[in-house]
């Protein structure tokens, strides 16, 4: 509109504009499907049509869009398939020397099973060009595999499932940029607080990032820019990394606007679908003036918001298909006071002291020993299953055992019914273990505890209760913060 373009949006959901109608200069509600746009091509007479601020189903329509004529501005709808095709985007890791994790594509369970088998479990399992990582599983077994083709392939019948080895014990990061086929400027750099295997919609993640050294962070922008260029990007790119041991794995890479845009976008103080806009417009991002990254001297924390109080029978456990509706952000100065706020923000009560429950599996109790001593220092009180328990104490620190649930009363649920539990800290593996616990889960839930399923996501919280301990947390409005 600044530029003088007369703005025209197409919108499916009316109440994703229902509090900002007038935005552009006309708007449409209708299906985004290919023949209700090309009517309103017909009628309007578009000089240019952007596909890159609609997520993913628009993206699935831009091939045929521009096989039909319209006019598409921004990155090619070509350059879009060779990031959303599998077969062609290996071929552009080939052809860059950039990894990604060993994959295969099948069409029947029997080829599933074979890539399977060589991969090695786990695996992630996905049908191609999904929304919100639907149908999307990490599968550990062929019995699970079997169960999951079946599946799977009616939920995208004329794509086929994408099959990855899932990386294990990694941390996944996302890294939005803004390119205009010559310049390549990285909008923020974000790590995931949960482990690879949570989708990215749902893990809380911080900007910037807080684990990475300088040399790691710099080479996955240096990735981003060499994508960028060349899927010859005009406009925005959203790239998902994985880090396991120090090596740079890629997830995928979306031409387009991703979720995490409004949030870099407040992190920063820069308006980027605004600036992408423009440039798929014409203007080169030295025109609009936006050349080099902007580094905030303050940390920010995404976190997802769920609707799980208003199903009475869905897990909370979180997985590789997306179930968060909304997201709330935390900024301050540091990573524990910002990770704070954005858990106040979901509306979640956080207790400086009282008693914590732990039930973790085998591979995570290592790492609960650290969270237990924090926790204690703290002023919590440890209640623990006698697995986990027994661990904690033999790393030294107080426990005291309580049953699960199918050891009979008294048990967890029991506690957390009855007030007396005031945080939750339980990971699971395997069908079983997460059927057994579901009810723990729940009752958390109803209870509006403090509630991890990840260690990651249990040690950010303790992070953040030290930091509330140490100095109670201020207000100041985002452009203190960002000036």
């Amino acid at each position: 509109k600044e530029d003088g373009f007369e703005t025209i949006m197409v919108n499916c959901n009316p109440e994703t504009v229902s509090t900002d109608y007038d935005t552009s200069d006309r708007l449409y509600f209708e299906p985004i499907t290919l023949e209700d746009i090309l009517h309103i091509i017909r009628v309007e007479k578009p000089t240019g049509i952007i596909v890159q601020l609609g997520g993913q189903t628009p993206l699935k329509l831009s091939l045929a869009l521009l096989n039909a004529g319209a006019p598409i501005i921004g990155t090619s709808p070509i350059d879009i398939d060779r990031a959303e095709n599998r077969e062609l985007f290996k071929a552009v890791l080939e052809k860059l020397g950039l990894k990604q994790p060993v994959n295969g594509i099948a069409f029947s369970y029997k080829e599933a099973k074979e890539i399977a088998k060589s991969i090695g479990y786990p695996v992630v399992v996905r049908p191609s060009y999904v929304l919100g990582g639907r149908a999307m599983e990490i599968v550990y077994n062929q019995n699970r595999l079997e169960h999951y083709m079946q599946y799977a392939v009616k939920a995208s019948p004329e794509h086929p499932v994408l099959i990855d080895k899932f990386l294990e014990n990694a941390i996944e990061f996302d890294v939005d940029a803004i390119s205009d086929d010559t310049d390549v400027v990285i909008g923020g750099v974000m790590e995931h607080i949960e482990e690879a295997g949570i989708h990215s919609g749902d893990s809380a993640c911080s900007l910037p990032v807080i684990s990475l050294s300088s040399e790691i962070i710099n080479e996955m922008k240096n990735q981003t820019r060499a994508l960028a260029r060349e899927l010859k990007v005009i406009g925005l790119i959203n790239i998902q990394f994985a880090v396991q041991n120090s090596e740079i794995f890629i997830i995928e890479v979306n031409p387009r606007a991703s979720r995490t845009i409004p949030f870099v976008s407040k992190s920063i103080g820069v308006p980027l679908a605004k600036i992408a806009a423009r440039v798929m417009a014409g203007k080169s991002l030295r025109e609009i003036g936006f050349t080099e990254e902007i580094k905030p001297n303050h940390v920010s924390v995404k976190e997802s918001v769920f609707p799980f109080n208003k199903f009475s029978d869905v897990d909370i456990l979180l997985g590789p298909e997306m179930k968060s509706t909304g997201e709330v952000m935390g900024i301050d100065k540091t990573f524990g006071r910002a990770f704070a706020k954005s858990q106040l923000a979901t509306g979640v009560k956080l207790q400086l002291e009282g008693t914590a429950f732990i039930s973790v599996k085998d591979s995570d109790k290592p790492k609960t020993i650290k969270i237990a001593q924090g926790l204690k220092e703290l002023g919590y009180k440890i209640l623990a299953t006698k697995g986990t328990g027994e661990y904690i104490k033999r790393g030294g620190i107080e426990a005291d055992i309580i049953n699960k649930v199918k050891e009979g009363s008294p048990h967890c649920v029991e506690m957390i019914e009855s007030k007396k539990i005031d945080l939750v800290i339980n990971t699971t593996f395997g069908a079983q273990a997460i059927e057994d616990s579901f009810s723990l889960r729940r009752s958390s839930l109803n209870q509006n505890l403090p509630y991890c399923t990840t260690i990651a996501g249990a040690s950010a919280l303790v992070g953040g209760l030290k930091a509330m301990k140490e100095k109670s947390l201020g207000i100041k409005a985002i452009q203190e913060y960002n000036n």
